[in-house]
């Protein structure tokens, strides 16, 4: 049995998927999080399951998230259909439920936030709504998992009963003839295909093109389907889309008036505008904004992050050297020996270590997520996002950016503008993603031990003030027009749940721990064996003769101007493509430095300060990882497209560095 999870963006839908599933999928408070559609099994139930599809507002394909969603409805015919509704807003989310009514679906409705509703003296009479709708309705708090098992009976019992909405006629006067008409003009396709009538009739009104191609409507009844929809347009003096439009919110308009008593705004709501005051504020915003993510970087970087590291790292040394010495005593041959030790120990563990740096950043980022103040950064870039080409929406995959480029390229998608979507596509690297930010610790550990912070500031602002003016060169190039129109809603601010927050944690940790012992193992092993043999695999005593020197030595005179000549230097850089961490671990394999805090005498043998600025200024910008790669080229459906956007960015990178090292020098820091 499938259920098929639908709501508005932001109602709690993922959140009360994870409530149904048990899933550590990430909650954001913020529209756009769920991009592809996800499924999981109901817990305690049998062979039960639920798909969370992304957030919509409607059914009609405009965007990526409504296609999904309607070719998921109208392709697999789920056994039931749950739709979650924001009891705060519930006749703007009433709309999305009258067509989903329409495709005549077994279905029950999920009132979510019905504590919020109730603690501002509100009520909803859920019988009332029942009648209305010819639907179950049962409330809930999805936060709260309040009502959730009661959902589950219901849905199940709804479907087991095959219980299809008893009303799918919501409209009147004109629109109401102009339906009927339609559907007895095509009842014979929409049967032919499966798809419902009543939704079938409805889209042929609105115009909907997909429908048309879809029911194979030939010519003498396009012309018959013309002549009634301009006889409707006509008699109610509007277009087609706005003639349905008012014809469901006026049944709506009648419903809430019956059903929902609202004592006034939500608390959370009445809060909200004031904490808006400030930091939507016209001028304020984004100092505001900067101020935020400087502490944030203070204390991540500075304070809470090294404390836990030193811990961490204290316990891989300790691990390293019980290892070393267990090896020896056991008289290991000297090549296994340095494969675990000056292999696999220093490559893995140097990355390890920067696990606890890499949480506490996530755990900021997502308070700030889920309180809901990041819709409140998009809506403040939006002006300044304009000015390069894109619209605020293209903020939030920017955002998912500073975690991982491989989701954030991924919600890209749900730009409904061909030209938004690879332009956001193509910025989005240059966010820095939390797979650098070991580079960045060992980096600044090791030269800029008293502003740590201060150079992680920059490198993030960097990365932004190039996106901004490639972003500028791009509008004026191959992406010339302009961006589509930028509606958000801004959810009420509200307080994270712990629950939630820790999932996200767990499951950046479980990632980066994925990654250490499966990626970064696999590089750090194979790393070991180029610089420990030549060509022939004969051991080499000094690693400037083995298969690793030949290959960076000849790619090193590249990066010669711009301070790290090294052969290692460009090895790492290399490696940092299977994955940015990898050039941590690249490192400390090739000097044989296997605790992070050893490398820092050895890094001030290959760089000078401003060669390792420089250094940190290419990771941060030249191209990603295969992975981003990888979801780079599929978005792209090109080979070509995704190559020359990987090799400009790598290109701008070697420019930037240039510019930094050689102005550097110009004043005397070299």
């Amino acid at each position: 049995m499938t259920f098929a999870l639908i709501g508005n963006q932001n109602s709690g839908k993922t959140t009360l998927f994870n409530q149904l599933t048990g899933s550590n999928q990430h909650v954001g408070n913020f529209p756009g999080v769920t991009v592809e559609k996800k499924e999981g099994r109901i817990r305690n139930t049998k062979n039960v399951t639920v798909v969370d599809l992304p957030g919509i507002y409607s059914l009609s394909p405009y965007t990526a998230e409504e296609v999904v969603t309607r070719d998921f409805l109208l392709n697999t015919h789920p056994d039931g259909i749950i739709n979650i509704l924001d009891a705060t807003n519930i006749e703007r989310n009433l709309y999305l439920t009258l067509q989903l009514i329409e495709l005549n679906i077994p279905m029950v409705v999920a009132l979510n936030m019905m504590d919020e509703v109730t603690a501002s003296g509100g009520s909803i009479d859920i019988q009332t709504l029942e009648e209305k709708l010819g639907v179950d309705v049962v409330p809930i708090s999805a936060n709260k998992n309040q009502g959730v098992t009661e959902l589950v009976s219901r849905a199940i019992k709804v479907a087991e009963q095959k219980k299809l909405p008893e009303k799918l006629d919501f409209c009147s006067g004109e629109v109401h003839r102009a339906i009927h008409a339609v559907a007895h003009l095509i009842e014979d396709h929409a049967q032919a295909i499966h798809m419902p009538l009543r939704f079938a009739a409805t889209k042929l009104v609105e115009g909907d093109q997909p429908t048309i191609d879809a029911l194979k409507i030939n010519q003498n009844e396009l012309e018959t389907l013309r002549h009634i929809t301009d006889e409707m347009e006509a008699s109610v003096e509007m277009d087609r889309e706005a003639a349905l439009a008012d014809m469901r919110y006026t049944y709506i308009e009648k419903l809430s008036k019956s059903a929902v008593h609202k004592a006034g705004e939500t608390k959370e709501q009445l809060r909200s505008v004031q904490i808006d005051k400030v930091l939507t504020h016209k001028y304020l915003s984004i100092p505001i904004f900067l101020t935020i993510m400087s502490f944030v970087f203070w204390l991540t970087f500075g304070v809470i992050g090294p404390f836990f590291g030193d811990i961490l790292t204290f316990f891989i040394s300790y691990i390293t050297n019980a290892t070393d010495q267990l090896l020896t005593n056991i008289g290991m041959s000297k090549t296994m020996h340095s494969l675990i030790i000056d292999g696999v120990f220093a490559g893995v563990g140097s990355v390890l270590s920067f696990l606890p740096v890499i949480l506490v950043l996530f755990c900021f980022l997502s308070l700030l997520e889920d309180s809901g103040y990041m819709a409140r950064v998009a809506f403040v870039m939006d002006k300044l996002l304009r000015k390069i080409g894109l619209s605020g929406r293209s903020f939030v995959p920017m955002l998912i950016g500073f975690g991982c480029s491989v989701p954030a390229i991924m919600s890209a998608r749900t730009l409904s503008s061909e030209r938004d979507r690879k332009m956001t596509i193509m910025l989005t690297p240059f966010m820095s993603c939390s797979a650098k930010l070991p580079i960045y610790a060992v980096f600044t550990a090791a030269f800029f031990p008293k502003n740590g912070a201060l150079v992680m500031i920059l490198l993030y602002i960097l990365g932004m003030t190039v996106a901004i003016l490639y972003g500028l060169l791009l509008k004026k190039t191959l992406f010339r027009g302009n961006p589509v129109p930028f509606i958000m809603e801004l959810p009420a601010y509200r307080f994270p749940s712990w629950k939630s927050i820790s999932l996200h944690i767990w499951g950046k940790a479980k990632d980066f721990i994925y990654r250490a012992f499966t990626v970064i193992f696999i590089a750090t092993i194979i790393i070991w064996v180029l610089q420990s043999f030549d060509f022939r695999f004969n051991p080499v005593s000094n690693s400037e003769g083995s298969m690793l020197a030949a290959i960076g030595s000849t790619i090193s005179p590249i990066f010669a101007p711009l301070g790290f000549g090294d052969w290692r230097a460009s090895t790492a850089l290399i490696t940092g493509l299977i994955a940015k961490e990898a050039v941590v671990s690249t490192l400390a394999v090739l000097t044989g430095v296997g605790d992070p805090a050893a490398l820092t005498p050895v890094l001030a043998h290959l760089f000078s300060t401003l060669s390792a600025f420089s250094f940190l200024c290419f990771t941060l910008l030249y191209m990603p990882c295969i992975a981003a790669y990888s979801a780079i080229r599929r978005e792209f459906g090109s080979t070509l497209e995704s190559f020359c956007a990987m090799i400009i960015q790598t290109g701008i990178a070697w420019l930037v560095a240039f510019f930094v090292f050689r102005i550097g020098i110009l004043l005397g820091l070299g």
